[in-house]
Formats: structure tokens, sequence, C-alpha cells
């Protein structure tokens, strides 16, 4: 029996949950292996069970991707009010008997979907995309059995249970209600050498033993502790089990933010920065390839000397705000004469998309991140040269029609305070005015997001979010506040809650492995640095507010992005996730370092809001 439909009964919008160019529960297994797929419905409850029987007279050992079941969830962007209102994201947990997926509508408004695994184990999902929907649609998913080992003729069974949920809590306590499932929680997930890691364990179920590692724990009035030292870098996935119940969580430690910072920068100078013989591309920083050791640059967009590339240049320039280094600030120094020969007017602020002031194709996302570039390095060098750099870029950015625009990485409330500072209040009233006709715009639209690059995605909830929290920095006027606490109940839907470090507080963003990376492979990004941009607008929300819940899964956020970069400087632009996409392998580090740097930018700013500006140079 096929169901390509479901739609919960107090749905006020009659979502249909399911995507109908695939079908629900359908199964790819080697030839040899037979499936039979059962559903039964009772209300708004799915009961799915699947079973696979060894067809042949002889032993059969499966791996993981032998087996596929499709899990054909909404998760395609369209039109805002389509979103909102219809479409979900899609967060999965393939955890071996632990396994499930929350399913939120885009808009927030509850019933959201759940499913539980209650037989079997799943230890991973691949996605299937139609390219020719490019970055809107993120797939069907493919849900993976663990290896199994059958006899002649033996049967297995994968089953779950489908349910209406309110949020993402009423989704954990909904977990254990419909299957004995285990909890698993870290204290962090992304770990720097030297911390203490801090896990629990509340299995919903009655049971004898419970083990992380082999190591029984205590039984603590249902829960049960597990204490590490985060001593040597790298990936730690840790076995756990509770009774016969087994799943995973998986951490990541790496070297103390300070020698990750200072590994980076030093790398991004010796070998991004240009300095062969083109004379066009002389001190540039470039993508590059970490596989073959050698600079990237095309004229295509995402390749090219310009665009998201300047963040290299404003991580090195808050990098040397906390230590200072001759060799980084001549790196610097080369850095921006590239800059403002080939891609930047400081007089008139026009950013040009690529080197030799090209700007035949004119992108109003740069211009704030020139702004940004400026303000760094008068936090650094204090020189009123690029104050006025700032200023005209802004002012560039708004003629160009930049108040229409949902910006990523504003850095509006940093000029502001800035001009301020330097004494020049007329500046910065007039900059503080162009924001806060900007904000107004943008809170007019409310949830009425309008289409850029992606039809809809994180960051066009995020820069909603932050420039209305910004806008009350600037105003003081509550409703401003008030319509950014809203942005952001649309914004934290994208990130997740596994207990893995891809994935806990890491925004859903499914298309930059292709428009960034070396392979060029659609699929999901788990992470990518601009799921840092939610980061960055939880911690300003809890510093307004005093909300320590928000602080914590700032922290989350922004160490997540840090898992991109490596002990010995490199990095990487994004972290496919999916087992396969559309039949490729996929679960790697794009080779390419190319833009993640915003990603260290943000989690250095966070820890630098004590940190005087104009430390060197004076």
């Amino acid at each position: 029996m096929q169901m390509n439909e479901l739609i919960f009964s107090a749905d006020p919008y009659r979502m249909n949950w399911f995507r109908t160019d695939f079908e629900y529960a359908k199964v790819k297994a080697p030839c040899w292996i037979k499936s039979e797929v059962h559903h039964r419905r009772e209300g708004d409850l799915v009961y799915t069970d699947i079973r696979f029987t060894n067809d042949s007279d002889k032993p059969l050992l499966t791996h993981i991707g032998d087996i596929a079941i499709a899990f054909p969830t909404y998760d395609v962007y369209e039109d805002s009010d389509i979103c909102i209102k219809s479409r979900c994201h899609t967060h999965l947990f393939c955890g071996e008997d632990v396994s499930w997926i929350m399913a939120l509508r885009m808009g927030g408004e509850a019933p959201h979907l759940g499913m539980v695994l209650t037989e079997g184990s799943l230890s991973s999902y691949s996605v299937e995309r139609d390219l020719e929907h490019g970055s809107n649609d993120r797939g069907c998913f493919w849900l993976h059995p663990s290896p199994m080992e059958f006899a002649p003729g033996e049967t297995k069974r994968i089953a779950w249970t489908i349910f209406p949920h309110q949020e993402k809590d009423d989704f954990k306590e909904k977990l254990a209600q419909y299957s004995d499932t285990v909890a698993v929680e870290a204290d962090n997930y992304v770990l720097f050498e030297g911390e203490e890691l801090h896990i629990t364990v509340k299995p919903s179920f009655a049971c004898d033993t419970v083990t992380v590692d082999g190591t029984r724990l205590e039984n603590e009035q249902g829960s049960y502790h597990f204490t590490y030292a985060a001593e040597k870098a790298g990936e730690k996935r840790f076995e756990i089990a509770a009774g016969n119940r087994k799943t995973h969580l998986r951490v990541l430690v790496t070297k103390p933010i300070e020698e990750l910072a200072q590994s980076r920068c030093d790398y991004i100078a010796k070998r991004q920065q240009y300095r062969g013989t083109l004379p066009e591309l002389k001190g540039a920083y470039l993508a590059y390839d970490t596989e073959e050791q050698t600079h990237v640059y095309t004229p295509e967009h995402d390749f090219n000397g310009g665009r998201e590339r300047i963040g290299m240049g404003i991580l090195i320039a808050r990098y040397l705000q906390r230590r200072p280094s001759g060799q980084l600030e001549r790196s610097l120094a080369d850095y921006r004469a590239y800059v403002e020969r080939e891609l930047i007017d400081p007089k008139t602020g026009v950013f040009c998309n690529d080197i030799q002031m090209d700007n035949s194709y004119q992108r109003l996302y740069n211009y704030p991140w020139a702004i940004t570039f400026y303000c760094e390095l008068y936090r650094l060098y204090g020189e009123e040269q690029y104050l006025n750099a700032a200023i005209a870029v802004t002012k560039q950015f708004y003629q160009r029609g930049g108040a229409s625009l949902y910006p990523i990485e504003l850095p509006c409330v940093m000029l502001v305070r800035e001009l301020e500072q330097a004494g020049r209040a007329a500046d910065a009233e007039e900059m503080k005015q162009l924001f806060l006709n900007h904000a107004k715009r943008i809170k007019e639209n409310g949830l009425h997001y309008p289409k850029f690059e992606v039809d809809f995605e994180q960051s066009i909830v995020a820069p909603a979010a932050d420039i209305m929290l910004k806008a009350y920095e600037l105003s003081g006027d509550r409703e401003y506040l008030e319509e950014g606490k809203r942005q952001i109940g649309i914004l934290e839907l994208f990130n997740g809650i596994q207990p893995d470090y891809h994935l806990h507080e890491v925004a859903i963003r499914h298309w930059d492995g292709y428009w960034f990376g070396k392979r060029r492979l659609y699929g999901d990004t788990f992470p990518h640095y601009w799921s840092g941009l939610t980061g960055t607008v939880f911690l300003r929300y809890a510093r307004i507010t005093g909300d320590a819940s928000y602080r914590k899964k700032a922290e989350d956020s922004l160490r997540g992005v840090v898992s991109l970069f490596f002990g010995d400087g490199s990095a990487s632009c994004a972290y496919v996730f999916p087992q396969f996409v559309n039949g490729v392998k996929a679960d790697f580090p794009d080779p390419y370092a190319n833009d993640q740097d915003w990603g260290l930018y943000f989690y250095l700013r966070a820890l630098d809001a004590k940190i005087s500006s104009h430390q060197i140079g004076k």
C-alpha cells in the first residue's frame, strides 16, 4: 500500500508532509533481498513496518548504503509565504537503535512531524535531488539501515512511528512516549584541548546497565553521567549502551582557540596570499586547494578574487587586535593594497565584484563586508581614513538600493559606535538614520521574506533578526526587539538538536558545497560557515535580554563552525554530510579552503567583546 499523503487532523493549513515525487518508504536493496512495506494509521499516528528477507540460499552481510528507505518530507524552498505554512525543515539523527526525524514547519506553527525508530537500527542517510531546482530543493532522504547479517531465508525488520508534536521540547517527550529511547546530551560538542566534557544519558525505560565506551555508569535517579578530559585533538565518538539499546554521541576536540586562530592566520599569509607574477592578483587572499596545495582563481563568482574572500582580511585584522605580529601586519598591508587597487575605491565606496575593478555583475551582498573590513582596520590602527572609507561604502550601499536587501553581516552598530567614540557625532547620526530606515523596511515585511540568491534560507532569516536587534540597540525602540524575538523564533527552526557536533545547533544549509567547493556536490553541509550567523544573532539577543539559554545556543552554534578549521591551519569551506548525494559518495570536508574564515572571525569577535580597540599602532 502506497502512502504519499500525510495531513495532521489539527493542521489549519492542511499541509501534506510528504512530497509526491518520491514514494514514501520505498525500498532500494540488492536483488537478493526481498522487501515488504506495511503501513497502519490510527488517527494522526502512522506505523510503518518494513521486512527484509534474504531471498537466497547463502548467508548475506550488508553494508551501510546497501539498503535505502525513502522518507520524502517537503523540505523545499519556495516563496516564503508558501514555506511558512506548507514546507518543513527536516532534522535527522541516524543513531543506530536510537534514530529519529524531527521535521518542523518553517513558520514554527504546530503541528510538526516526528518519527522515532521502534525496531532495527539506522546508521546514516543519503539525499537524492532534482538538480533542475538548484539550491532550493533539499531532495528526498534515504535512510540506511546499519550493517546486518542474514542467514539464508532470514527476515529482519525496520519499524518506526510517525506522530505530531508541538515543538522541540515536546518532540523529545514524544520520543519516550512512542519508543524505548535513550536521550543523550553533552555540555559541548566542539571542545578545545584541556576542556572537560560532561555527557548525560537518560533511558526512557528501566534497564540494569548503562555504559559509555564500555564504562559502566551509576544510576542517579534515572540519569547517568560520564566525564571525559578532552586532551587530544580529533573526532571522538562515544559508544553508548542502555540495556540492549545502542547509540552514539560524537564530539570534536580541537586546538585551543588562540593556537587555532594563529595557525589559520599564518596559513592564510603563507599559503593563500598570492605572491606570484600576475600583477592583478598580487597580495590577494585567494581560495586554496588543500589537496593540490595550489591557489584557486577563476572569473566564476565564487572562486574569484573578491566577494566573500574578504573574510580572510577581516579575520586577520581582528586577530591582530588580540596578538601583534609583524609578519601578519605586512601580509594584511599587502592585502589592503590589493583590495584598493583591484576591488574597492575607498573614496567613492564602490566595491567591485572581481579584480580589475570589474563591476559588470553588481552584488549588494559585498558591501557590508567592505564596511566590516574598514571597521576592523580602524579598530586595529585607529586611523580616520578607515572610518571615512566605511562611511563611503555605506553610502554607496544605500544609494544602490541596499535598504531592500537582507544583508549578511551588516556592521551598523560597530560603525556607529566607532564614529561616536571618535567624536564624529554628525557622521554617526547620518549612518544611524540610514540603518534605521533600512530596519524599518525589514520590520514592515515581517515574515514575508523576499527571494534572493536562494528563495528562502537561514541567511535570509538571520539578517532579518540581526538587523532588528541592532536597530533596537541604536534606537531603544522595543518594537524592534519584539520583532527580533519573532524573527529568532523562525531562525532557530533551522537548527538541530542531535548529539553530533556536525548537527547540534548547526543551521540547515544544503547547496554551499556545490557553489564554493572543489567537488561541486550539492547536499547538506553540516557545518557551513554561514551557520555561524545564527550564533551571532543568539549571542546578541542574550546580551540584550540576559537570557542565558540563548547564550548557550550561541556558544554551540559558533563552536560548530570552528570544526571547519584544522590544526595545521588549513580549512574547509563546507562539510558535505550525507552518505551519498545522488549516488556520489559524500561524508567529507571539501578540499577547498574558501570563505569559511567568517566562522572563525565570528568566534573571535564573540570572545573579544571586552578587548579595547586601537591596540596596534598607538
